[in-house]
C-alpha cells in the first residue's frame, strides 16, 4: 500500500482550513478534511494524476479537491509526500515564494 507523509506545513494548512470553514459549518469542514485526506490516498497511489508545476522550485504537482489545492510530490518510495494544502484563489507561486523566504 502507498504512503503519504504530511509535511509540518501541510498539517498547519490542514488545520487552519478546518478552522476557518468550521467557523460556520463544522460538519462541512469534516467532509473536506475527510475529502483531502481520501483524494491522498488516492494520489499515492496514482502520483501522476495531479498537474505538474514545473514554475515551482522544486516543481510540485498540485490535484483539486473543492476550491482548495492539494500540493505534493511523489515520493522516492511508493506514495507521496503532501507539501502544501491551499486555497486555489491565491497566486501559487507568490505563496510558494512567501514561503520558501525567497
Amino acid at each position: 500500500m502507498a504512503r503519504v507523509r504530511f509535511t509540518p506545513q501541510a498539517k498547519t494548512d490542514l488545520l487552519a482550513i478546518n478552522r476557518f470553514i468550521a467557523q460556520d459549518n463544522p460538519s462541512a469542514a469534516r467532509r473536506l478534511i475527510a475529502n483531502i485526506r481520501q483524494q491522498c490516498e488516492r494520489l499515492a497511489e496514482f502520483p501522476e494524476m495531479g498537474r505538474l508545476w514545473e514554475e515551482l522550485n522544486p516543481p510540485l504537482r498540485s490535484f483539486p479537491v473543492g476550491n482548495y489545492l492539494i500540493f505534493y510530490r511523489p515520493g522516492s518510495r511508493s506514495g507521496i509526500e503532501v507539501i502544501a494544502v491551499v486555497s486555489g484563489y491565491q497566486d501559487i507561486e507568490a505563496l510558494f515564494a512567501r514561503r520558501q523566504g525567497n
